[in-house]
């Protein structure tokens, strides 16, 4: 990832309408898998900030090993107090086989180029302990690809039926696979597809502060969309993917 955008992130992940909006969904599907699990050890592969890491351990109560590659992104985490940070590849995790009982890896995978992406999904998986359970988030559809696509150095998108396959070719059982971000997705296409290049748009951030009326109004969405995902429906097309699975 472009490491000039840790500092965006660390400014907006708070209260910015995405991160609060996926946050949501997330947490609504995480309720429903990890409930009757015993899970005393999770990974986050690709933490950045550390921000989710924390949130996902005060929600949870469970002790979460926070990772990344990015001396950037972990010297935010630091500042906030996130514990067990370290540093690592994604794609050569410095931990045993089976040694998780959860791990997550949030729009990580997409910035392996093309053809490589069994990489980091390969030792997810081995680092998971039988049954262990797996949450993935990916950028989803190339005809959602954005002028901020570019300037994060993002080197793919996925359909759900390549990510359902990408989990099930390294050992994956897929529980759930649904988009999300979904009720934007047309005014996301208007914006992306016909104002920037009719705009020639130089990539740039998509993570920019809005008037607080903005953010409220943009966040609804998102929240709907964490009711209807969390009562078990899936969306069939947005700007996310996000994928639920355990080891077999």
């Amino acid at each position: 990832m472009n490491s000039e955008e840790f500092a965006n992130i660390a400014r907006a992940e708070q209260d910015f309408w995405w991160y609060r909006g996926m946050r949501e969904i997330l947490f609504r599907l995480l309720d429903q898998a990890i409930e009757g699990r015993r899970i005393e050890h999770v990974l986050e592969a690709g933490c950045g900030t550390g921000h989710f890491a924390r949130a996902l351990a005060e929600r949870y109560r469970f002790p979460v090993y926070p990772v990344d590659l990015a001396w950037e992104g972990l010297e935010y985490g630091t500042r906030l107090g996130v514990q067990r940070l370290a540093q690592a590849d994604v794609a050569a995790l410095p931990f045993p086989s089976g040694a998780f009982d959860f791990a997550l890896s949030l729009d990580v995978i997409v910035h392996f180029p093309r053809g490589e992406e069994d990489r980091p999904v390969r030792e997810l998986s081995r680092v998971l302990a039988p049954g262990g359970l797996l949450a993935i988030r990916v950028s989803a559809l190339d005809a959602l690809r954005s002028r901020h696509s570019e300037f994060a150095l993002e080197r793919q998108r996925f359909t759900r039926t390549r990510l359902r396959a990408l989990a099930e070719r390294n050992g994956l059982e897929v529980l759930r696979c649904t988009y999300a971000n979904s009720l934007l997705t047309p005014v996301a296409f208007t914006k992306f597809r016909i104002c920037e290049p009719l705009l020639r748009s130089e990539p740039q951030s998509g993570v920019q502060l809005v008037s607080p009326w903005l953010n409220r109004l943009l966040f609804r969405p998102l929240a709907w969309e964490s009711r209807w995902i969390g009562a078990g429906r899936d969306l069939p097309i947005g700007q996310s993917l996000i994928l639920l699975a355990v080891k077999r």
